[in-house]
């Protein structure tokens, strides 16, 4: 086979959210054209990431999934890390020079490609976007990557006009001058201390700022000292990949790409983006990144046989996120579904706390409709027939694959863009419930836009999740299901000819 001269690299962190729909875009692009990628990955990531990809070519297409190459850099065991950024400026070095490269997972060696006309990288990668300019100034054009809703993106890390902080980082550094605090202790008091201010941004109702954070997080202290240095970032990369469906938050979209064209940059949304082989290559190949792929097929199809179609409860927060602030109001909440007896799956995949105790367990056991699973076969479980609603955390991920499978989401935010995505769905377009009950510490305090104040008791948790649930199970559920069946054919038709996201990834790949 030929090697189509148009090379891109891609780098996402290592987290699955961030990695996961990168990979399927990059899949998407050597089908669209004459295209040769270099996804750097973990190697912590790097069978999940070949899996990933075999989700998305069918028999036959071998030459096109040629087209990619996944190329591990080394061990990195969370995210980022000094190490994982010398790693990729090491990569990075050969790559720009028409080196070979050797797969540290694999002991692979790939030979020289051209120098790459792009490279699309995770927003997070402050020291890596540094190490490309250096290394190859202007030659290749740097995206960033931003793997979550794009409404968030505005307060977190925009420009004041779309409601953001503009740049922290000169503010942080004169307080650290001032008071002789550190860096980190500086920046965690600005970015994640919320002090009652209103945030606007486009599309969205006015919240209060300890809104956008409901839950306690386990943050890793590297984190203070990165967000301070994102908005310089998104504010000299050559343009913005957003993971999102234009469909799903038009507002947010357009004011992301007024934003960019200020700089005459390209801002293009994408998502949904999930495999795009056939539903059976898809799902074989996701089996392979859960050891009790096969049981939970098995429970699946137990559960439609004897509760009938989208009885079931799916709960998860993803690969990372898990309630560390009040781990017994999950608990709290497996109390009532058992006693409503609606059968359910929970995943627990977070690395931090997702302990179940041997008590619940055992529990769990004795109930019989319901499966603990560390980490589970997402879009198998939401495009079963017998899943009907799905307790989730709100990240975008999740999200996109949710209203792709129609499934609608019951959300239990964190932080992130997770707050504004269940205000999203909960309150703007209606296709599903948010759970506030379940909040802690700031996230105890009045919402704006009721002006009511969650009480946390476990009481009231239960109080709430029960009637969730019986609401989503009944007629009002229906309802939101209905409107939710209406959105989804709407994101499902941004990949098809002549969709949005179809249209925006051809004009990027027919800019190289």
């Amino acid at each position: 086979m030929t090697t189509p001269l148009t090379h891109i690299v891609g780098y996402p962190y290592q987290a699955w959210g961030h990695a996961r729909p990168l990979t399927n875009l990059f899949a998407r692009f050597v089908k669209l054209r004459p295209v040769t990628v270099t996804l750097i990955a973990t190697n912590g990531f790097y069978d999940r990431v070949k899996n990933e990809l075999a989700r998305s070519f069918d028999a036959g297409e071998e030459e096109l999934a040629a087209c990619i190459r996944v190329i591990a850099i080394g061990d990195i065991e969370f995210f980022f890390s000094p190490e994982g950024d010398e790693q990729f400026k090491t990569a990075w070095q050969s790559i720009i020079a028409e080196e070979e490269l050797v797969c540290t997972k694999t002991g692979t060696r790939y030979a020289p490609l051209p120098k790459p006309k792009a490279i699309i990288i995770d927003f997070f990668a402050i020291e890596p976007f540094h190490a490309i300019k250096a290394l190859s100034g202007n030659t290749v054009k740097v995206f960033s990557w931003h793997p979550g809703l794009t409404y968030a993106l505005f307060h977190l890390f925009g420009p004041e006009h779309v409601g953001g902080r503009g740049n922290l980082l000169p503010l942080i550094e004169e307080k650290v001058r001032q008071t002789g605090r550190s860096f980190g202790e500086v920046s965690r008091e600005i970015h994640f201390t919320p002090t009652g201010t209103l945030v606007r941004v486009p599309g969205m109702p006015p919240m209060y700022d300890h809104e956008l954070h409901p839950q306690v997080l386990a943050i890793p202290e590297d984190m203070y000292t990165l967000f301070p240095r994102v908005y310089q970032t998104f504010e000299a990369t050559d343009g913005l990949f957003m993971f999102t469906p234009t469909s799903y938050e038009p507002e947010a979209v357009a004011a992301a790409k007024g934003w960019f064209a200020e700089k005459g940059r390209p801002a293009y949304a994408v998502g949904p983006l999930l495999p795009s082989a056939s539903k059976t290559t898809a799902a074989v190949n996701e089996r392979k990144q859960s050891a009790e792929s096969s049981q939970i097929q098995e429970f699946l199809d137990a559960t439609l046989k004897i509760s009938g179609e989208k009885s079931l409860l799916y709960i998860s927060f993803g690969s990372i996120f898990w309630p560390v602030g009040k781990p017994e109001s999950i608990w709290a909440a497996l109390d009532v579904i058992m006693e409503l007896k609606i059968p359910f799956i929970l995943s627990h995949a977070s690395p931090f706390a997702a302990k179940i105790p041997d008590e619940i367990q055992e529990k769990v056991k004795a109930y019989g409709k319901g499966f603990l699973s560390p980490w589970t076969p997402q879009q198998l479980i939401l495009d079963h027939p017998a899943t009907g609603w799905f307790i989730a955390h709100g990240g975008h991920n999740g999200v996109t694959e949710a209203l792709s499978a129609g499934v609608p989401q019951i959300l239990w935010p964190f932080g992130g863009d997770q707050p504004q995505n269940a205000v999203h769905i909960a309150d703007q377009l209606q296709i599903g419930y948010e759970l506030l009950e379940v909040r802690t510490a700031d996230g105890l305090k009045p919402i704006y836009r009721t002006g009511y104040t969650p009480k946390g008791t476990i009481e009231a948790i239960k109080a709430e999740v029960r009637e969730v649930l019986q609401k989503a199970f009944g007629e009002d559920g229906a309802k939101k299901r209905a409107k939710l069946e209406v959105l989804r054919k709407s994101v499902n038709g941004e990949w098809e000819e002549g969709g949005t996201s179809r249209k925006e990834a051809a004009a990027f790949l027919d800019s190289l």
